[in-house]
């Protein structure tokens, strides 16, 4: 399993079409432009205290107190989301009825001299 990526920057933004939701970057100043760039408003990001995995972050931006409004809404269903992946854990494969046989092999007969 690969580790997963990890954020210093975290928050909300409000989008063009009024949807608000949860933000997460490495760069505060360059997604700030790149979110007034794109339009969004209500851009409320903070750096983290280290570096952290997104469920981290959002357990962090709840403790800081986002949790009004549609700010906090978004925080909300998104760490909900992502509470529900993390508690799936690893995912179980099974095979039935495969058979998988290793190819017969002779070993090299070698002369003594």
């Amino acid at each position: 399993m690969s580790a997963e990526k990890t954020f210093t920057v975290a928050g909300t933004a409000t989008n063009s079409d009024g949807t608000t939701k949860a933000r997460f970057a490495n760069d505060l100043v360059a997604r700030i432009k790149i979110l007034n760039k794109a339009g969004c408003t209500n851009i409320n990001l903070v750096e983290l205290p280290r570096a952290m995995t997104k469920l981290e972050a959002l357990q962090y931006l709840t403790e800081q107190g986002i949790t009004q409004g549609d700010a906090g809404y978004a925080v909300a269903n998104k760490l909900s989301e992502k509470t529900k992946v993390a508690k799936k854990g690893e995912v179980k494969v099974a095979g039935k009825g495969v058979k998988a046989s290793a190819p017969k092999t002779t070993a090299p007969e070698t002369e003594t001299v």
